[in-house]
């Protein structure tokens, strides 16, 4: 899967689970995404999705995970968090995140290809 922000294009790699698969029959989807705390992106999903959420103890740069059922949420930077996610996958090259992004809201699509 990738993720797409402005010129920039990112490669995800997908974990297997249902949520995951329910995000899949999205695609493709463009959302505008919302800072929060300066270290992660959000929007809410069209449609609720089958979570099965964790506290992962901790985040890291690149982790893309679904907030509740209906929240999507790419994480820029890596800290510890008490909050439970289901996990969708993770971005490649995590390093160029955070400033492809920005601080304020963005656009990112979704696509398979």
């Amino acid at each position: 899967m990738w993720m797409t922000v402005g010129e920039q294009r990112f490669a995800i790699s997908l974990a297997d689970n249902a949520a995951t698969r329910a995000f899949v029959t999205l695609l493709p989807l463009t959302l505008e995404m919302s800072d929060l705390n300066r270290n992660e992106k959000y929007a809410s999903l069209p449609q609720a999705l089958p979570a099965q959420a964790s506290k992962p103890g901790t985040i890291h740069n690149g982790d893309l995970m679904l907030y509740s059922t209906d929240t999507l949420v790419i994480f820029y930077t890596t800290f510890d968090s008490t909050y439970a996610y289901t996990r969708l996958g993770h971005i490649g090259d995590a390093a160029r995140l955070a400033q492809a992004l920005g601080r304020r809201d963005v656009q990112v699509t979704f696509s398979q290809n």
